[in-house]
């Protein structure tokens, strides 16, 4: 077996010396997000623990075939764990309503690859040259020589491909594939995983792609893609805030376009953007970074409080400079 960070020891040390344990999620689950915590839960799971999946939103209606045995639960207060492990959230903050819900904990483990992790666990695995969170739980389940299930298989193949565009982004390496691979070999049901994730949406979801074509704007000799969703556009399609995820990338393939932005209505005065970025030389967490978000090079956001045309201009206006220094 190839070498592998040290920290894998010490992670698994921890694991095996304790029973209870919360395996937390960011807030508005992805395919990764989700993929990563149930087949860290259900590998936890089969070697004798007892096991919550905790996040502040449900879970999207794609990956819900994933939790055929109901492991995702609503956040409780007074619970405690021996362990609580966060996976694919690049800082404590974006646990949200999990946060108060953990204090009762003897340790926090951190397992990411968003190169903007500020390590906020007492143990933290962040490693930003993996492509994906589930990547990480893989690795540490073949070291640790748990079986891989097919349960198992079907999320960690969900977490890599999502997180992968399909395995297209140029994050995506070599041993990426391996791990595909042997999670197919290990039963990952590929034709149930593309129909549900890649190919069922809801019609509100298509109303909602009906706004974004209808209503995104160029800017900056169309090297910058942007939109609005407004809460009335969720009111009007009858789509959730779920619905939105992948809806940027419409923007972002246009040829012209560098870099694309989402605009999302949180409250009146808080609002949470999306950014993509085609360019190796233009760091899209370093612009969500003024704002006191964060994320890849490629993909990342922020929460933005103030009057929404002011933040708009804020935030084109960042992307601008990211653009003219990249010339």
């Amino acid at each position: 077996m190839k070498s592998y960070p040290q920290i894998i020891d010490r992670i698994l040390d921890t694991i095996r010396q304790n029973k209870t344990f919360c395996i937390a999620g960011h807030i508005r689950p992805d395919g990764d997000c989700v993929g990563s915590q149930l087949g860290l839960a259900l590998a936890l799971q089969n070697e004798g623990k007892k096991v919550a999946c905790w996040n502040e939103d449900a879970v999207p209606q794609k990956y819900k075939f994933l939790n055929g045995d109901g492991l995702f639960q609503k956040p409780k207060h007074g619970l405690k764990f021996d362990c609580v492990i966060a996976t694919d959230c690049a800082s404590f903050e974006r646990l949200g309503k999990v946060v108060p819900c953990i204090s009762h904990r003897k340790l926090l483990i951190n397992i990411d690859h968003h190169e903007s992790n500020p390590r906020y666990g007492d143990i933290n695995w962040v490693s930003a040259r993996e492509p994906s969170c589930g990547e990480l739980i893989y690795r540490l389940v073949k070291v640790a020589r748990w079986p891989i299930t097919r349960p198992i298989a079907d999320c960690l193949f969900t977490a890599i491909s999502t997180d992968t565009g399909s395995f297209q982004y140029p994050t995506t390496r070599p041993g990426t594939f391996h791990v595909g691979a042997e999670l197919v070999t290990r039963g990952a049901n590929l034709a149930k995983i593309c129909d549900e994730v890649y190919r069922s949406y809801p019609l509100s979801r298509a109303r909602l792609l009906k706004h974004v074509y209808s209503r995104f704007r160029l800017t900056h000799n169309d090297h910058i893609a942007w939109f609005w969703l407004k809460k009335a556009d969720f009111t009007r399609t009858g789509a959730e805030s779920n619905d939105t995820e992948g809806l940027i990338d419409h923007i972002r393939d246009i040829e012209p376009v560098v870099v694309a932005c989402v605009f999302e209505e949180i409250e009146p005065e808080l609002t949470r953007i999306s950014l993509r970025s085609k360019s190796d030389k233009v760091n899209v967490s370093d612009i969500a970074g003024q704002f006191g978000g964060g994320g890849h090079p490629a993909a990342a956001g922020a929460r933005i409080p103030g009057k929404p045309l002011s933040v708009q201009r804020r935030v084109i206006a960042a992307i601008k400079r990211a653009l003219n220094s990249a010339r």
